[in-house]
C-alpha cells in the first residue's frame, strides 16, 4: 500500500481538497503510475459540482502521463520504466463492439479493480477511471500506453482534450480536403478541433466563442475565420462565410443546448453536426422533426474522438517529435498539486486553455 498526496472532492460544489490517499500495489493486469504531469480538464469540474454523477468522494485529474512504477500478473503491454499517457478507453477486446471490430466504441472499458481510499478506508471514485491529481495512481494495465519520450506536460493532454478534439474533427466528423467547418467553442477541445480540422485539409474554419480572447487563441490554430456570438447571430454569419449554404461540419465544444442548436442549423444540408461538448445530465434540446428530416446529414456524438489510444497516442506524439504538431501551445502553465481549485477558477474565467499540474 501507498500514501500519497492528491486532490479529491469530497462533497458536491465544496472546493477540491489535498489530501492522503492510498493507493494499493498492483494486482493482475493492473499498473502502477507515478504521475508526472496531469491537464486541469473541464471534466473534473463537472465531477466536482456532481455534474457527472454523485459517487463522492471523487479522485480527481484524468489527463495524465507518467513513468510506469509496478505491474501486476500477466501484464505485457508496458513495464516499469516505461513512460506513458493514460487512456480513459482501454478496449475489453470482448464486448459486442470489440467483436465487431470497433475497439474505439468499447462497451465495457477497463479499469483497475482494486479502489483507491481514504485514509480511513472510504473508497474514492477516480474521475473517468483514472484519478491522476495524484503523485501515484492504479490504473488497469491497458489504460497505459507506452510512447516516445515526451515533455510530460504536453504529453499528458493527448490523453483526453487533445485527442477528443482531434478525433471529433478528424474522426467522428470525418473532415476532409475542401470541407467548411464551424467550431462552436474554442477552449482547449474546441481548439484541438479547429487543429484537427486543419491537418485534414478543411478549407475554411470558423470558430465561434464569445471570449475574444479565445478567439483570438483560435486563430493560432488555424481557424481562417472567427464570429464572436456575443455580438452577431453566429448562425447567419457561418451562412454568410459559405455562400449562404452552411458548413459541412459543425462541432460543439461546449456541451449547453443553445450551442448545439446553433451548429444544427449551421450546417449545410446533409451536413454533420458533431457534438464533443460534455453537457449536464439535466439539459435538453427540443427540434422540430420537420427540420431534423429536412436537413438530413448526421448528428453524432463524439465519445473520446472515436479514438483507438494504442493507435493515435504514439502517433500523436511522433508528430510532435517532428514538429508537425504544435501541442505544447495547448499548456498554459504548469501549477502544482495544491493549485488546482485556483485553475478551476482560471478556467471558468477563460483565462487558461490548460493548466497542467505537474508532480
Amino acid at each position: 500500500m501507498n500514501e500519497v498526496r492528491a486532490v479529491i472532492a469530497r462533497t458536491k460544489q465544496a472546493p477540491v481538497e489535498l489530501a492522503t490517499i492510498l493507493v494499493p500495489d498492483p494486482g493482475p493486469d493492473e499498473a502502477l503510475i507515478r504521475v508526472q504531469a496531469c491537464g486541469v480538464c473541464h471534466t473534473d469540474l463537472h465531477y466536482r459540482e456532481g455534474a457527472i454523477n454523485d459517487d463522492f468522494p471523487f479522485l480527481l485529474g484524468h489527463e495524465a502521463s507518467g513513468i510506469v512504477e509496478n505491474v501486476g500478473d500477466g501484464v505485457d503491454n508496458v513495464a516499469p520504466g516505461d513512460f506513458v499517457i493514460i487512456a480513459w478507453r482501454a478496449p475489453c477486446g470482448e464486448c459486442r463492439s470489440c467483436r465487431r471490430g470497433r475497439p474505439w466504441y468499447c462497451f465495457a472499458s477497463r479499469n483497475a479493480k482494486q479502489r483507491m481510499t481514504l485514509e480511513d478506508g472510504t473508497p474514492l471514485s477516480p474521475a473517468l477511471g483514472i484519478g491522476a491529481f495524484a503523485e501515484l495512481t492504479l490504473v488497469a494495465a491497458a489504460q497505459a500506453v507506452k510512447v516516445a519520450s515526451a515533455p510530460p506536460e504536453v504529453a499528458g493532454l493527448i490523453g483526453c482534450g487533445v485527442r477528443a478534439g482531434l478525433g471529433a474533427a478528424m474522426y467522428t466528423g470525418g473532415v476532409s480536403r475542401g470541407d467548411t467547418v464551424a467550431v462552436f467553442g474554442c477552449g482547449g477541445v474546441g481548439d484541438a478541433a479547429i487543429l484537427g480540422s486543419r491537418l485534414a485539409g478543411a478549407r475554411r474554419i470558423v470558430a465561434v466563442d464569445v471570449d475574444e480572447r479565445k478567439l483570438e487563441w483560435a486563430k493560432s490554430f488555424g481557424a481562417t475565420d472567427v464570429v464572436d456570438a456575443s455580438k452577431t447571430d453566429p448562425v447567419e454569419a457561418i451562412r454568410e462565410l459559405t455562400d449562404g449554404f452552411g458548413v459541412d461540419v459543425a462541432i460543439e465544444a461546449v456541451g449547453r443546448p443553445e450551442t448545439m442548436l446553433q451548429a444544427f442549423y449551421a450546417r449545410d444540408l446533409a451536413g454533420t453536426l458533431v457534438q464533443v461538448g460534455v453537457p449536464d445530465p439535466s439539459m435538453t434540446v427540443e427540434l422540430p422533426m420537420i427540420e431534423f428530416f429536412g436537413r438530413g446529414g448526421a448528428l453524432k456524438p463524439s465519445w473520446y474522438g472515436d479514438c483507438l489510444p494504442s493507435r493515435d497516442f504514439p502517433m500523436l506524439i511522433d508528430l510532435f517529435l517532428q514538429g508537425r504538431l504544435e501541442l505544447d501551445r495547448f499548456v498554459s502553465e504548469t501549477i502544482d498539486i495544491g493549485d488546482v481549485e485556483d485553475a478551476f477558477a482560471k478556467m471558468q474565467r477563460g483565462e487558461v486553455l490548460r493548466s497542467v499540474v505537474m508532480l
